[in-house]
């Protein structure tokens, strides 16, 4: 049976966002070895969209994201866009160290992982 999932960023600066997720974010995590992190990630969900490629994105998910934008702002992480309200959320994106992007957004729909 499976039992969770594992998520990939690959990045041109590993390290730095090993110590995003470490220091600014303050997720827990595990050395398998060599300073390699694995974080644990709070509860997840993942969504089909049909698309005419395939392709895939990772959003980080929060109770209010005006306040989070704050609080990450304060600690120095940059934000590419404007707070969007997009209907099913309002949303933003953050840049990792590494250069990646990551989505960050309050749900206005019902969460899975509720359930």
């Amino acid at each position: 049976m499976i039992n969770g999932a594992h998520v990939i960023l690959y990045s041109r600066d590993a390290e730095a966002d090993r110590a995003f997720f470490r220091d600014v974010l303050g997720y827990p995590h595990i050395d398998a070895g060599d300073g390699w992190l694995i974080f644990k990630l709070p509860p997840a969900e993942i969504a089909m969209h049909p698309a005419e490629g395939s392709s895939h994105e990772f959003f980080l998910m929060c109770d209010d994201v005006t306040a989070t934008v704050d609080e990450l702002s304060a600690k120095g992480v940059e934000f590419l866009q404007t707070i969007s309200d997009e209907g099913w959320g309002l949303m933003t994106v953050l840049r990792l160290p590494g250069g990646g992007e990551l989505g960050l957004y309050e749900p206005r729909h019902e969460r899975a992982h509720d359930l």
